[in-house]
């Protein structure tokens, strides 16, 4: 578990400087569009080498009986890019990341609630409803100071 949590972590930490950099590079170039599309080309490379040192390339033979609502993560994750790219240099990395940390806190209470996606069910208690305000106030205090 422990080095799960480290890797979600890093991530965690990956995402604004992402941000960060691909605002740069859209403001450099001056077209955050053209910056997510070469955020995704370099993305692409980086996960097929990654496919071809770790291995599972036999799971595209799966992929034609997937449920397609599956894929829309490729369109969420081309939105968060297109977004971010567009709207940190306006807003703040800060302020953008702040907002997407609250639609991450929603939305996970909601998966965890129902099961979606196949997710494990962890039921939204008073507690943990409690726990996730608090968390988005603290992010709300960090953007305040």
């Amino acid at each position: 578990m422990t080095q799960y949590a480290a890797i979600m972590l890093a991530a965690g930490i990956g995402v604004p400087i992402l941000a960060a950099l691909n605002a740069a590079l859209g403001r450099l170039i001056g077209s955050p569009n053209a910056a997510a599309v070469i955020l995704f080309a370099i993305a692409f490379v980086a996960s097929a080498l990654a496919l071809l040192v770790l291995g599972g390339g036999d799971a595209f033979a799966k992929l034609a009986g997937a449920p397609k609502h599956l894929l829309l993560g490729g369109v969420l994750i081309a939105f968060y890019v297109l977004s971010i790219t567009h709207v940190a240099p306006h807003f703040g990395v800060g302020n953008a990341v702040f907002f997407v940390l609250l639609g991450q806190l929603i939305s996970t209470a909601a998966i965890d609630h129902f099961g979606l996606f196949g997710a494990q069910v962890t039921p939204l208690t008073l507690m943990r409803a409690g726990g996730i305000a608090v968390m988005a106030l603290g992010v709300a205090i960090t953007q305040l100071a």
